[in-house]
């Protein structure tokens, strides 16, 4: 029986010693994959790798179906035309796309979809020639997937791929799908994906945040020093610890006085936490933690205190009569731990013990709460936050800020900064204390040389469950079973932040959303939208925020002091004069005028212009509201057409004043300007006017 001989593959457009990495910057004593090679490409140490993408996601690897020749071949040219689009031959094979490379993580993720379609055309019988396909084809393959289960989403990413071939099948040996079915349309619309303002993205629930947080940033700011006291004694310890004795009896001779020391302390196991690497219970003496304190190593233990040698139950004979005449103990390199309240109201140390098996796992566990704080309350992506290097927390605009690299959608990976608080700054100098890796903050804290990637997810449900696991201990709230990731982190604390007046802006510079006319997107806002789960809890918080500003003016009104200007603060100084006499009258107390703060008939938001007395319940005299279309479902003002010169429930407060003074000057500065256009002209003296209406109700309150 003979086989058939198989046809032979055509001349690529590539050379075999051709390097795949041409367009793209290369790390120092690169050495890139050849077009020629057909199992794996290997992008470590060629190309530089995002620090969250562990080594085997840098590589792109042709098997799986893509063994096959003719199919190889394909895959090659494919990844080969999106790292160098603009190659020559490419350009003379009439393919021209755009000059910017494709990212290798997206030239990796488009060969491994091309392995699906290779193993559907295996079902179908079809040839590896894409040339040879017609265009209901490829629909089929697409129903193929859908009727597989697979989102909308992904169905889109798939007919990019077939678009994708189709526009570089000039180029390829074996030629593209000859026709794309979907001409005229865009990948969206032939998945059938629905644009909604809505995240995929879900927030974390209350009940998950707040224990988490709150756990996250006690490990830190409360817990770490310990953990930091102990691994610097630790390393104290270990670099003057000896191997050897120089004389015979020398090591008798210092446990002696070591024993007779009033504040040495003999570290002994923690029953209740302590155990070996192989699941062995640990309880008495930690006879190896012993020996370093005394100065040797601490496999020196073994030898000083082995059981089979009569010097050393000897010894072990002298620390057991110790501990049994009260001598002092410790079960871990420090004894004074944080004290905490436990849930049963008892008072006691935070851990067991930290001894060096302790210390190693709450190095790592102290690592994992930073990372939580620092993605909770920075509103950094998952690599932006990997990517912190040391000495990151820096000034910027005389306010702290981290900065590190931004890579989604930049190639150049250019340098960022993000305005963090105080904690997020504690959390980011905590990691690199306990980091183990020459630059980055976050890193493994095990095998740094093998693996430099660690991951985001894995830290937080570790962080998770060591809470859970010591609350007995810590005296920490149990955090509730939930899926938390990176990206949860910055969905919700968007969410939580656009509750303040004017967050937008700030929103889309912390977020790094950049649209082209605003500093702030669609995005921005899906990623600020309003969530249910917190709908009820965010009221009462708003709520209770208001009153105690309300309240705050109630003092000051009481002072004496002035409280706000125009028609708004009229109203509210009435409001405010009327408790105050009832009050009087009736010999009321604070609480007494608590409770009729609450009750007073007036409602006010404070904003960062103006603060708003509009009432829905008599929306009359609201200037936002006159001649205006007011869109369907809505209640409350329209913001957007505030006008605080002339309406009644205006209410100018003293913070606004320096605002209003400022921008008038600003505008009086622009009106300065030579060749101004009469239009802008126009424009800016209609601004002035209204600005110094406001500023007239100020002199008139004033005079």
């Amino acid at each position: 029986m003979s086989t058939p001989l198989a046809r032979p593959l055509p001349v690529s457009i590539f050379k075999d010693d051709e390097p795949v990495i041409q367009s793209h910057s290369l790390l120092p004593d690169a050495d890139p994959p050849l077009f020629g090679q057909r199992g794996i490409w290997d992008f470590n140490g060629v190309v530089r790798r995002n620090a969250n993408l562990p080594e085997c996601g840098w590589r792109a690897t042709f098997s799986n179906g893509l063994n096959d020749p003719e199919w190889n071949l394909t895959a090659r040219e494919m990844f080969m035309i999106m790292t160098n689009p603009r190659h020559e031959a490419v350009i003379d094979a009439g393919v021209h796309l755009a000059p910017e490379p494709f990212d290798l993580q997206t030239a990796i993720r488009r060969v491994s979809a091309l392995r699906t379609v290779v193993r559907w055309a295996n079902q179908q019988g079809m040839p590896a020639r894409m040339g040879t396909w017609r265009d209901a084809d490829l629909r089929r393959f697409i129903k193929w997937l859908r009727e597989d289960g697979r989102k909308p989403g992904t169905l889109m990413n798939y007919v990019n791929t077939a678009k994708f071939l189709h526009e570089i099948g000039p180029a390829l040996a074996l030629g593209g799908p000859a026709v794309d079915p979907w001409q005229g349309m865009s990948a969206r619309k032939a998945a059938k994906y629905e644009v909604t303002q809505q995240l995929s993205t879900h927030t974390i629930a209350p009940k998950v945040w707040f224990p988490l947080v709150r756990a996250a940033w006690v490990y830190v700011h409360s817990f770490a020093p310990d953990v930091v006291r102990a691994m610097t004694r630790y390393q104290q310890l270990r670099e003057k610890a000896r191997t050897t004795t120089d004389r015979r009896g020398e090591a008798d001779e210092i446990l002696d006085a070591w024993l007779a020391d009033p504040d040495s302390r003999i570290p002994v196991h923690d029953p209740t936490h302590s155990g070996s690497s192989l699941g062995e219970r640990h309880e008495g003496v930690n006879w190896n933690l012993l020996a370093l304190f005394m100065g040797f190593e601490s496999a020196k233990g073994s030898v000083l205190f082995v059981k089979s040698l009569p010097s050393g139950m000897q010894r072990r004979e002298k620390v057991l009569a110790a501990l049994a005449s009260g001598h002092l103990t410790t079960s871990g390199l420090i004894h004074d731990l944080v004290q905490v309240t436990r849930a049963d109201g008892s008072v006691g140390p935070w851990h067991p013990g930290l001894d060096p098996r302790g210390l190693t796992r709450m190095l790592v566990r102290v690592r994992d709460a930073a990372f939580c704080l620092v993605g909770a309350l920075s509103m950094m992506r998952d690599s932006e936050i990997h990517e912190i290097r040391r000495g990151a927390v820096v000034q910027h605009y005389n306010a702290p800020a981290i900065k590190s690299s931004l890579d989604k959608g930049r190639a150049g990976r250019p340098g960022k900064h993000w305005w963090i608080t105080e904690p997020v700054a504690e959390a980011i100098t905590l990691a690199e204390i306990v980091s183990v890796h020459d630059e980055r903050v976050f890193s493994p804290m095990k095998r740094p040389e093998t693996t430099e990637a660690v991951h985001g997810d894995q830290m937080i449900d570790a962080f998770i469950a060591e809470v859970n696991s010591g609350r007995s201990w810590t005296g920490l709230g149990e955090i509730p079973d939930s899926r938390v990731r990176p990206h949860m982190f910055r969905r919700t604390m968007a969410m939580l932040t656009d509750q303040f007046p004017g967050s937008e802006i700030a929103l889309g510079i912390q977020l790094k959303h950049a649209a082209a006319r605003a500093l702030a997107n669609r995005t921005t806002q899906s990623y600020a939208a309003g969530d249910t789960q917190w709908a009820e809890l965010l009221e009462t918080a708003l709520e209770a925020t208001r009153f105690r500003r309300f309240k705050d003016l109630y003092g000051q009104h009481k002072e004496g002091k002035s409280i706000g200007y125009g028609a708004g603060a009229d109203r509210v100084k009435e409001v405010f004069d009327d408790i105050i006499s009832t009050a009087k009258a009736n010999g009321g107390d604070a609480r007494v005028e608590d409770d009729m703060l609450r009750k007073a008939r007036i409602t006010i938001r404070f904003g960062m212009l103006n603060n708003c007395l509009f009432d829905e319940a008599n929306p009359k005299g609201a200037v936002c509201l006159e001649n205006a279309v007011i869109p369907q479902g809505h209640s409350g003002p329209l913001e957007g057409r505030c006008r605080p010169d002339r309406c009644r429930n205006s209410m100018i407060g003293i913070e606004h004043v320096p605002i209003y003074d400022s921008h008038r000057r600003t505008q009086l500065k622009l009106l300065e300007t030579r060749r101004l256009p009469a239009a802008r002209k126009a424009v800016i003296h209609r601004e002035v006017e209204r600005v110094e209406a406001v500023l007239a109700q100020v002199k008139e309150e004033n005079t």
